[in-house]
């Protein structure tokens, strides 16, 4: 009996048959589980494809939220995207769909798309161990940055300055053609008829074209780009503003109220004319109130909101101008007088105090052209030509600041400037 207690050569086989049950259990559990994770893998692909169709451009919950003032859920949206998530996994026999759930949320200018799921995966060798099912959850989540509201108002100076031709070969020829070799074709309107010695005849009859003429199409250009770069009807609205009709009385002259309605703005855009005086000389030329015109457009602006909703615009002064003012201003003139006439740069204070208020200010400067043959410009213009560009950029808001000379495309420069604008991502915090 002592050598039979002693005896342990069938140790090995007792335990082993002892473990097996365990080992065959941990192996096809570990075998389940790495089933389940791959279920996983390919049910959190669907989820997030799901949360992505919800919010595509296209999609019906887009198109919600667009049409929201306000943050909160988007109704039905939710609906679309649980359609999507079983319609991927229709068919698939690896697990049993418990649960799906989705919702959509507008919230600070963003859409925040979340699928919930669960799932269960039947097991196979891990039922030795009494586990016949692996339950798997997830989430998936896609953030849309929604579209940015923004209120254009463009600011386009139509005073007699901008009458100067529109390349240097217009201005040559004006020169050639006019017995003072006067580079600008103003613009002469006597008891509401043009006169017939107005050089703005002249050049038209020239074939001359102005820089007025050329903004005045690059400002209806501009509404077909707004309308193609926009997502829904109501992300833009542009209003166009000049300095006035006539000289005799300039103001702040609303040639199109803020409006949605891009395909009108475009027409009446395009009527844009130069200025009007009564005769050369008229008022000793002070048409150009930069300063005026900052201040009162202000008033039409209203309030700068966040743009992240339509109700709450970001405001946008687009400025289109030769970057010199010629104003009665007998004090705070930041050049030298003659009288009480004050021909300067542009006076940056102005512009300081719209952006202290929210605004951002868009520059286009259109570069003021050497005059060399006119008395006027070497003595009162020429002195402080070389600082126009640099006032103007230092008007501008950050980033937003655009020279075009002559040679150049108004047209495209007024594009580049706006897709510059609204290809600018919105800061949240």
């Amino acid at each position: 009996m002592r050598s039979f207690f002693k005896n342990t050569s069938g140790n090995f086989g007792i335990l082993a048959a002892l473990m097996m049950v365990p080992v065959i259990g941990a192996a096809g559990l570990a075998l389940d589980y790495s089933n389940a994770l791959t279920v996983k893998t390919r049910i959190q692909g669907a989820a997030d494809a799901a949360a992505l169709a919800a919010v595509a451009e296209s999609s019906i919950g887009v198109k919600q939220a667009m049409a929201m003032s306000g943050d909160g859920e988007v109704p039905f949206a939710a609906d679309e995207a649980i359609k999507f998530f079983k319609a991927q996994n229709e068919g698939d026999t690896d697990f049993k769909l418990d649960e799906v759930s989705a919702k959509i949320i507008k919230k600070n200018g963003r859409l925040y798309s979340i699928v919930d799921y669960k799932v269960t995966v039947p097991t196979t060798l891990s039922k030795v161990m009494g586990q016949n099912l692996i339950q798997v959850a997830g989430q998936a989540v896609v953030e849309y940055q929604t579209e940015i509201y923004r209120d254009f108002f463009l600011l386009l100076d139509n005073t007699p300055s901008m009458g100067v031709g529109a390349t240097p070969s217009d201005v040559d020829t004006m020169v050639a053609n006019t017995s003072d070799k006067c580079a600008f074709a103003c613009h002469i309107v006597k008891n509401g008829k043009e006169d017939k010695k107005s050089y703005y005849n002249l050049a038209k009859t020239l074939g001359v074209t102005t820089r007025i003429n050329v903004v005045a199409q690059a400002t209806a250009a501009l509404m077909d780009t707004a309308t193609e770069s926009r997502k829904s009807a109501n992300q833009y609205r542009m209003a166009v503003y000049t300095f006035g009709e006539k000289a005799e009385d300039t103001k702040l002259l609303e040639v199109v109220q803020s409006t949605t309605d891009l395909k009108n703005a475009k027409k009446e855009a395009g009527k844009i004319e130069l200025m009007s005086i009564p005769y050369q000389g008229y008022d000793n030329d002070q048409q150009t109130d930069f300063d005026r015109a900052f201040t009162q457009i202000a008033d039409k602006m209203g309030t700068a909101g966040s743009g992240l909703t339509a109700n709450s615009p970001e405001k946008i002064l687009f400025f289109v101008s030769d970057g010199v003012g010629d104003s009665y201003k007998p004090t705070d003139c930041t050049k030298k007088l003659t009288g009480g006439r004050c021909q300067e740069p542009i006076d940056v204070k102005y512009c300081k105090g719209l952006k202290d208020k929210g605004y951002k200010i868009a520059v286009l400067y259109t570069t003021y052209l050497p005059l060399p043959t006119n008395g006027w410009y070497n003595s009162w213009i020429k002195p402080f030509q070389s600082q126009i560009p640099q006032k103007m950029k230092d008007c501008a808001s950050p980033g937003l600041f655009f020279e075009v000379s002559p040679s150049e495309g108004i047209s495209d420069a007024m594009t580049t400037l706006f897709k510059k604008i609204v290809n600018t991502p919105l800061l949240t915090g």
